[in-house]
């Protein structure tokens, strides 16, 4: 099979289209021929090697949508299903290939009224803004949300989620999304480089529930808005250090800061399959903002990182 992968760390020009084994499914696992594979900012830390694979040479890529070739024995999969699932290019070998072995626990049934486009688009943003807001932060219908960079992969999911469970979302962005924003499900979109953004998130509503992709620039921030008992979930920082400036405020507000990382999620299938649902509901919709071929996945890591969209970036072998 073709397949990208990485024998030394380093910057996309490691990366090189190859020719190697296909994998075999394992009896509790299904061999999936790729259609697309989302590209995350997560790859391009395995590929630096920020964060360390199992193994080199390495494939990266979290996110598969497809179809069923081989199914263990163990599972309930069936050839010829179509399918999506996450949280591979970490323990094992990722999905920027044209078949992907995975375990059945990783894997859910994808929707007709999806693309497979769609479908790995959704997986691994889906599930961190699950695990950051539901399973972490127990977010309430009624209760207000603060999602940070509202256009990115994990942000515009979220805007969706919480409005879907029936809260209200204020969400900061660059005004070019604020229109498109309020279309998925946001109340108040603002610019995040406002200089009165905290009178402006409070005025919105003191958000309950706080989703932080930059956690070192904005955690003081976030605990100057939250509402009485905030739940701060925490999915990203560009610096080790984070802080808050005043911590007597913090315990009066009773504040909790929830560490979220999508890959310590128990079962991935399990809220995959709670996404399909609500995306075949119409209810969230992934956005796919542009698809590349397999001897373009460099390209596609430089501008996940490097340019301004809102959605996500789709690899199509």
């Amino acid at each position: 099979m073709r397949a990208v992968q990485f024998t030394e760390y380093g910057g996309p020009e490691v990366l090189e289209l190859v020719e190697t084994e296909r994998p075999v499914s394992a009896v509790d696992g299904v061999l999936i021929a790729v259609e697309a594979a989302a590209v995350n900012p997560v790859d391009t830390y395995f590929r630096e090697g920020a964060y360390e694979p199992a193994e080199l040479p390495w494939i990266p890529g979290s996110d598969v949508a497809g179809t069923v070739v081989e199914a263990g024995d163990e599972t309930d999969f069936a050839v010829g299903d179509r399918v999506f699932a996450t949280g591979l290019g970490n323990s094992r070998q990722g999905t920027c290939a044209e078949y992907v072995a995975a375990p059945a626990s990783a894997v859910a049934e994808l929707p007709e009224s999806l693309s497979f486009a769609e479908g790995a688009a959704m997986a691994l943003v889906g599930v961190t803004a699950w695990q950051s807001l539901v399973a972490a932060c127990s977010l309430e219908p009624g209760e207000r949300v603060l999602v940070h960079g509202g256009s990115g992969g994990v942000g515009h999911l979220a805007i969706q989620l919480a409005a879907a469970t029936g809260a209200r979302v204020t969400t900061t962005a660059s005004p070019t999304y604020h229109d498109r924003l309020i279309d998925l499900g946001a109340d108040d979109a603002l610019d995040y480089r406002r200089d009165d953004l905290d009178d402006a998130v409070v005025a919105a509503g003191r958000p309950d529930v706080l989703l932080d992709h930059r956690l070192d620039d904005y955690l003081s921030f976030d605990a100057r808005v939250a509402a009485q008992g905030g739940r701060i979930a925490a999915i990203g920082n560009t610096d080790s250090s984070a802080t808050f400036a005043d911590v007597p405020a913090c315990r009066a507000k009773a504040l909790s800061v929830h560490h979220v990382s999508m890959f310590n999620t128990p079962e991935f299938g399990a809220v995959l399959a709670r996404l399909a649902t609500l995306a075949a509901d119409g209810a969230i919709e992934p956005v796919v903002v542009r698809e590349y071929d397999l001897a373009e996945v460099a390209d596609a890591q430089r501008a996940v990182l490097d340019e301004s969209f809102l959605g996500k970036l789709v690899v199509t072998p």
